[in-house]
């Protein structure tokens, strides 16, 4: 189903399909919504149910999925699009769920054409204009773990698929300078990864330094999870962000404070 449609389909789709009062109520204190007025929390109530009547949320191993369970995985995914478009999410179906970490298996070829086998566990991961697959003990107990939110981090990863793969570079609005964001995560991913190889202290978690593609994912966790250690410690990053997604964390944060 396509996101654009009709102003009458949407409004019936809100209107039977709308997430219940007390379900919606008990899960609105998640982090990453701290600070949202009450404007955009019923516009991001909007967008969840429109998510949820388009995507397939699905249990792996015998996983049972509940309304609690596909509301919670859709509030996360959906915080990144408030302000821009249900259109970022287009042209797939499907969440998969574990109830735990799973094993990534499969074989690739590098550039040089030589084959390569990955045998390795992972939290979550996401399909070129496939599904997202999620592990659900990790999005249950990121209460737990300030700054990581793996639904976050994946749905990060479908945004910067739509230009030209994960790359690290989603594509850029009008007034934002390609130029610009090149540069300013190039200079900070180099010298995240020399902080990650000198094993000095490091602010986020230093799967960031596996590739571009994933230093912006999980910038946007914690740009989402802890605002204020992003604008600190990575305050060009923070603005590129900011005007990417078209929020400002941070300010709501401290307005909480």
């Amino acid at each position: 189903m396509s996101w654009r449609i009709k102003d009458w389909q949407r409004n019936r789709i809100l209107q039977h399909e709308g997430i219940p009062d007390q379900l919606w109520q008990k899960l609105i204190n998640l982090r990453c919504l701290k600070g949202l007025s009450p404007d955009e929390l019923a516009h991001l109530r909007d967008c969840v149910t429109l998510f949820l009547h388009a995507k397939q949320i699905n249990g792996a191993h015998d996983l049972v999925i509940t309304d609690e369970m596909q509301v919670i995985i859709a509030i996360q995914a959906c915080i990144l699009i408030l302000k821009l478009d249900l259109a970022y999410y287009e042209n797939w179906v499907e969440i998969i769920v574990y109830p735990s970490e799973f094993i990534r298996d499969y074989n690739y070829a590098d550039s040089a054409g030589v084959v390569h086998h990955v045998h390795t566990t992972a939290s979550g991961e996401s399909w070129l204009a496939g599904p997202v697959i999620l592990s659900w003990q990790d999005i249950a107990h990121a209460v737990d773990h300030p700054g990581h939110n793996v639904v976050i981090h994946e749905f990060a990863h479908k945004i910067d698929m739509l230009n030209d793969g994960a790359n690290g570079c989603p594509e850029l609005h009008p007034n934002m300078s390609a130029h610009t964001w090149y540069e300013i995560f190039s200079k900070a991913y180099r010298k995240f990864c020399q902080q990650v190889t000198r094993g000095h202290g490091l602010i986020i978690d230093p799967y960031a330094a596996e590739s571009p593609a994933e230093f912006f994912a999980v910038l946007s966790e914690v740009f989402f999870e802890l605002p204020l250690i992003v604008k600190q410690h990575f305050p060009s990053i923070y603005e590129q962000l900011a005007l990417f997604y078209r929020q400002n964390p941070a300010e709501r944060w401290s307005q909480q404070n």
